[in-house]
């Protein structure tokens, strides 16, 4: 009798779970509006419910409730066009205690990130370029480490990370961010090829991060709500890294895909303006 090998064997889990979850912030990313907007909210809150359990904190307390309603204030102002309260709502947070608030600033910074890269010009292209970037980053990491093994990326932080896995993702992110960039403009394929590898480097150290994080705490998973990928911050540990690197790039790339962003764009003050506006487009 045939049997699966060990190194394959959660494939098809993964695939499933991966397949609906396109699905849906598919539908979202492509509707915008309302939908992509509750679904950016409900995530920031399961991000804080996930990473305040990890760490103990008790939530069925008046703090526990406080701190999720809390990622909800700051998005609900960010939507209003009050981008400035809602990013200085990541200095009273810290009230709660360093280790209490991570999960806090994390969840914020990442979903106000998703929420106003979507309400600028070129949001359904900038999402879409971050997801593409951090999916093909996870996806070609895993399949070469998979294929090739060899040597391990950082064995006292991840056993599993391999450096053929490294470099595979970084390869398929570059390959992604150009193949978005290409379909979306025609053209600026060197820029979505650059930044496409840069948000994979973001992308593989929030990864990272995430694993330091746990084995810290001792936990394989920060979760188990996503069959064969653990939990939110588990699944979405790149594209909280990501995001919000994306997001200060489109600052300085006023009216364009911050994929476009060069070096000169640093002394247009655009990103000054565009903050102080507080405002974006919605389609």
């Amino acid at each position: 009798m045939n049997k699966s090998s060990p190194r394959w064997s959660d494939l098809r889990t993964r695939l499933v779970s991966a397949v609906i979850l396109v699905c849906v912030a598919g539908v979202c990313l492509w509707q915008g509006g309302f939908l992509y907007d509750v679904l950016i909210l409900l995530a920031m809150v399961g991000l804080v419910w996930e990473g305040e359990l990890l760490i103990q904190q008790p939530l069925r307390t008046w703090r526990g409730v406080l701190l999720l309603l809390w990622p909800i204030v700051a998005g609900v102002s960010a939507l209003k066009g009050q981008w400035l309260l809602a990013l200085g709502m990541l200095i009273p947070a810290m009230a709660f205690g360093v280790k209490t608030s991570i999960p806090v600033i994390v969840s914020v910074v990442g979903g106000l990130s998703l929420l106003w890269l979507r309400h600028r010009g070129a949001g359904l292209e900038s999402v879409l370029f971050v997801l593409s970037v951090v999916v093909a980053s996870d996806s070609c990491a895993y399949l070469s480490g998979r294929i090739f093994g060899g040597p391990k990326l950082a064995p006292s932080i991840s056993p599993g990370k391999t450096r053929s896995g490294a470099l595979g993702g970084l390869l398929g992110a570059s390959l992604a961010g150009g193949c978005v960039a290409w379909l979306t403009s025609g053209h600026l394929i060197i820029g979505g090829l650059f930044w496409g590898a840069v948000l994979g480097v973001f992308s593989q150290s929030g990864d990272l991060l995430e694993s330091a994080v746990k084995r810290r705490l001792g936990v394989k998973d920060s979760g188990y709500i996503i069959p064969g990928h653990g939990g939110l911050l588990d699944r979405f540990d790149g594209l909280l890294a990501a995001a919000p690197v994306a997001a200060l790039l489109s600052l300085f790339v006023s009216g364009h895909a911050f994929w476009a962003f060069q070096p000169v764009d640093l002394v247009s003050g655009s990103a000054h303006y565009t903050i102080s506006q507080g405002s974006f487009s919605h389609e």
